[in-house]
């Protein structure tokens, strides 16, 4: 049964290409408003999700709605209450920005007077009314992907797919449609984003689910994923190389754990539990082995390790955190 605070839910959904199953049973929950980060390495199933929730795929078998709307009885329903922003732009470089969104207002149906009227609305929106009158092809990839976002919403619809919305943007760029996202979140917009870089699913997920060979193996907000998958971490830092063998000894020794070795950098760190007592109990074998280090510290893991620690191997067992 369907409940009106949830945007998105999928169930069971399966396609298979071949000998291979694209989607194994993804299961799949967004409330209404906020931000699900879909993460897993290439070949999991993303883009295949995307696509049979925002009607350009058919599954092979499950349920899924979008909106409220059923997607496999009422694609057109679903259609016109999402936006979908791609992995490249769909814009004519020839055209302007302001051209551009008309275009796309008519081609949704809205007449002249109302596609302007909301082409001037979205442009300034995303602060792209100074641009509004050049060539696309003279904006920089920060402002053809804020304009590519406005395009999608044209329609103003209540869920946005953003499917790795800032492949090959520059940090800045990444920033500007991070805060982009973040306004449409707080106006109510709901939506799914697929990405490569764990940094962006951890300043924009509410809640995040990693999948892997075609269905969800992890589930939760990004902070419960790093309590549950990562815990605490002491890094240290040395000042030479020759003390790198005997301080992995020394520490492993200290927290009863093998640390992980990064040569190049002099660094060493340890998943550890009780961070304030592990912490001490480094700097104490340290000392007491007479090893100088440059840096100690304890901290949270990223989402980056729990990323590798949950897909690193072919053999996947689900892991369910609370929301």
């Amino acid at each position: 049964m369907h409940d009106d605070t949830t945007a998105i839910e999928a169930e069971a959904l399966r396609k298979r290409y071949g000998d291979t199953d694209a989607l194994a049973g993804l299961d799949l929950t967004v409330p209404a408003g906020t931000v699900c980060g879909l993460l897993g390495p290439n070949g999991a199933g993303k883009s295949t999700a995307v696509r049979v929730l925002t009607t350009l795929l058919r599954p092979d078998a499950g349920t899924a709605r979008v909106a409220g709307v059923d997607v496999l009885r009422h694609p057109g329903r679903v259609r016109a209450r999402i936006g979908l922003v791609g992995q490249h732009t769909a814009l004519d470089e020839v055209l302007s920005g302001r051209q551009n969104l008309v275009l796309f207002g008519r081609l949704h149906h809205l007449g002249g007077a109302r596609a302007r009227a909301r082409a001037a609305e979205l442009l300034a929106r995303f602060d792209l009314t100074d641009a509004a009158e050049r060539p696309v092809g003279t904006y920089s990839g920060g402002m053809r992907r804020r304009l590519d976002l406005a395009a999608s919403l044209i329609l103003d619809p209540p869920v946005l797919f953003l499917d790795e919305p800032t492949t090959g943007l520059d940090p800045r760029a990444r920033a500007q449609v991070w805060d982009a996202v973040r306004r449409l979140v707080a106006d109510g917009t709901t939506v799914l984003l697929t990405t490569q870089y764990l940094e962006e699913a951890d300043q924009l997920a509410h809640t995040i689910r990693v999948v892997a060979a075609g269905r969800v193996i992890a589930a939760g907000t990004p902070e419960q994923l790093k309590t549950a998958l990562g815990g605490d971490r002491v890094d240290v830092v040395l000042t030479r190389a020759d003390d790198l063998d005997r301080a992995v000894r020394v520490v492993g020794a200290a927290v009863a754990a093998t640390p992980l070795v990064d040569a190049a950098g002099l660094r060493l760190s340890v998943g550890v539990s009780g961070r304030v007592a592990a912490l001490g109990a480094v700097l104490r074998a340290l000392d007491d082995a007479g090893l100088t280090a440059a840096d100690v510290v304890v901290r949270r893991p990223t989402l980056d390790e729990v990323f590798l620690k949950l897909t690193g191997g072919h053999r996947h067992t689900a892991v369910k955190v609370s929301a």
